[in-house]
């Protein structure tokens, strides 16, 4: 699949910059990566959501907790 119009291009790259152009397949695998990891990064911020929420529910069901504000003491509404 080398055509003459590639060699020259790749050429002309490479004394451009000094160095070899970059690897489409090299891309793909460093953006894989990234989006691999940065989909754990946000399962992760997910689960430490839903276990605080599970905390808070078991904590409101076993009566520790209230979601009931307390009257205020009389003489303290301003």
């Amino acid at each position: 699949m080398s055509t003459t119009a590639h060699k020259v291009a790749t050429q002309a790259a490479r004394k451009a910059t000094g160095r070899r152009p970059p690897s489409v397949l090299r891309e793909i695998v460093y953006g894989l990566s990234l989006g691999i990891f940065a989909g754990y990064l946000w399962k992760l911020h997910h689960w430490s959501n839903q276990r605080r929420t599970r905390e808070f529910y078991s904590l409101l069901d076993q009566g520790k907790i209230t979601v009931v504000v307390d009257e205020p003491p009389p003489g303290a509404e301003d």
